[in-house]
């Protein structure tokens, strides 16, 4: 892993430097250390205890997995960095995500040890037959406090496998990969050199550890020798004073919160003043969004940077919606049909990615999927098409509707309704129709948006569109939902709108 180095030299030189940090708890430099070694010796027992341990997925080569699925981003996070420097794999398992998903990665993964504090993942793995060990993390800490430290962390051999990490855990079965300690330094030397977690930085990353968002800018900061401010949820209140207290330069977090703070902002600009960089994840960035943001706090940045957690960093934007990407020097990026042959310049296709710093596949006990080619490419099935020597993002394989022969970016419907008076969220889905194969659907979350203004009729939504999309793009059919149907993340969910609509659980306009 990339950290362990700089961790040691920080320790070493700067030994007081916060490293993680929580709203009521920190861990210097050096304590950090000192706590990696009760950390594994604490996991090392649990594992060497059991009798008989699961095997862990062959992937590993026999690297026991321990798996942290807690609420809390410090404890997660502490303990990551605590098993970085020996012989270990991590992995984070959201405990949001659904009971059935959780213990059937944890069995098919092979993970021997588990630290939640959900008694029904217990239930639901004893019943699995799983001969692993699951603690609290009370239980965890009394481990630690009691263990005879390890011996110091060193700087692990580059092939080594280190994190388990999951591709999905909400709408689907979750596919898991394995990163290498290599392949996240490539990784890192990628951020790095367009994204500043510069030494000495302090960055806040607001939210749960097992998004790959927050996962990334906790190793960023401690890779560099910043220091990682988390918080299990964004309160804008108190970010604002931490933003404020101390002294944070750079927030790293998902597009959600990003609007959340520009809230704040508008309030008590005062406490952003030291602000001067927001990093978000994700290609579907709302225009109006940055403009907000710009309006708010006219003197910090905001890059919008895209990539996949299998694949790693790929590129990012800095204006507009975030759909136009420069791809970064050294990642290879092309657009190839249903065939896996190359489609020219302008036509939507399958975007496929060259990188060192991709996974070298899926775990085999999870999925059947493939993430790489015999040739060394890789896809998440992310749809696009290059332009001007820019990569311009659709979405994924699910968010393309055939519509009359014609392929329309669903997510391309949904950006041309930002900043719409009286409009909050909003989904495009694709229905079956005899003739047409599909129609255009848009789904409108109930309410207006705090603006003052009176949510938008039927007619004003066709106005609207009309005057912004292409004649195949705008919506033929228009339904309104109490509440559209997201992820524990936040993020809409296509699938789930479409089946409300299928279902007639949304009112037609």
């Amino acid at each position: 892993m990339p950290i362990t180095g700089m961790i040691l030299d920080v320790a070493a030189q700067h030994p007081d430097r916060p490293a993680i940090v929580s709203a009521d708890t920190r861990l210097s430099y050096r304590q950090l250390v000192e706590d990696s070694r009760r950390v594994f010796a604490a996991a090392d027992s649990l594992h060497r205890a059991q009798p008989a341990p699961p095997a862990p997925a062959a992937e590993t080569g026999g690297i026991p997995i321990t798996a942290i699925s807690v609420t809390s981003a410090f404890d997660t996070a502490r303990i990551l960095a605590g098993l970085a420097g020996y012989r270990a794999v991590s992995a984070t398992i959201d405990p949001r995500w659904p009971l059935e998903h959780r213990a059937r990665i944890v069995q098919a993964c092979g993970i021997g040890v588990v630290i939640s504090d959900s008694p029904d993942l217990a239930a639901a793995l004893a019943q699995r037959g799983w001969t692993g060990t699951l603690v609290s993390p009370d239980e965890f800490r009394h481990r630690e406090a009691a263990a005879e430290p390890a011996a110091m962390p060193t700087v692990r051999p580059g092939s080594e496998p280190f994190l388990l990490l999951f591709s999905s855990g909400t709408t689907s079965d979750p596919k898991a990969f394995l990163k290498t300690r290599q392949q996240y330094r490539t990784n890192f030397a990628v951020s790095s050199a367009h994204l500043e977690p510069l030494p000495g930085v302090a960055t806040l990353a607001p939210g749960p550890v097992s998004y790959s968002l927050t996962l990334y800018a906790l190793i960023e900061c401690l890779a560099s020798g910043g220091s990682a401010h988390l918080a299990d949820a964004f309160d804008p209140i108190r970010m604002g004073r931490r933003i404020h207290d101390e002294r944070i330069t750079r927030v790293v977090a998902v597009p959600a919160v990003v609007a959340a703070l520009t809230d704040a902002a508008r309030r008590d600009p005062s406490r952003f003043a030291g602000l001067d960089l927001v990093v978000t994840g994700g290609a579907n960035l709302p225009a109006v969004l940055r403009t907000g943001l710009a309006e708010a706090l006219p003197d910090v940045r905001l890059i919008s940077y895209y990539g996949a957690a299998e694949i790693g960093f790929i590129g990012d934007s800095r204006g507009g919606d975030g759909t136009r990407i420069a791809v970064y020097d050294g990642i290879g990026a092309s657009i190839r049909d249903d065939d896996g042959a190359p489609l020219p310049s302008g036509e939507l296709g399958t975007l496929w990615i060259r990188a060192d710093a991709c996974s070298d596949g899926y775990v085999s006990a999870t999925t059947d999927a493939v993430l790489r080619g015999p040739d060394g490419w890789a896809t998440v099935h992310d749809q696009g098409r290059i332009a001007d020597g820019a990569l311009v993002l659709a979405g994924r394989a699910g968010d393309i509707a055939i519509t009359g022969g014609h392929k329309v970016s669903l997510a391309d419907v949904e950006r041309a309704f930002g900043g719409m008076p009286g409009l909050g969220a909003v989904c495009a889905v694709a229905l079956p129709h005899d003739r047409l194969g599909s129609v255009v659907a848009l789904v409108i979350e109930d309410g207006a948006v705090e603006d003052g203004h009176p949510a938008p009729t039927k007619a004003d939504l066709r106005e609207w569109a009309a005057a912004r999309l292409a004649p195949q793009f705008v919506p033929r059919r228009w339904y309104r939902v109490a509440a559209l149907p997201r992820t524990v993340g936040g993020k809409i969910r296509r699938p789930a709108t479409a089946d409300l609509v299928a279902h007639r659980q949304a009112v037609r306009l």
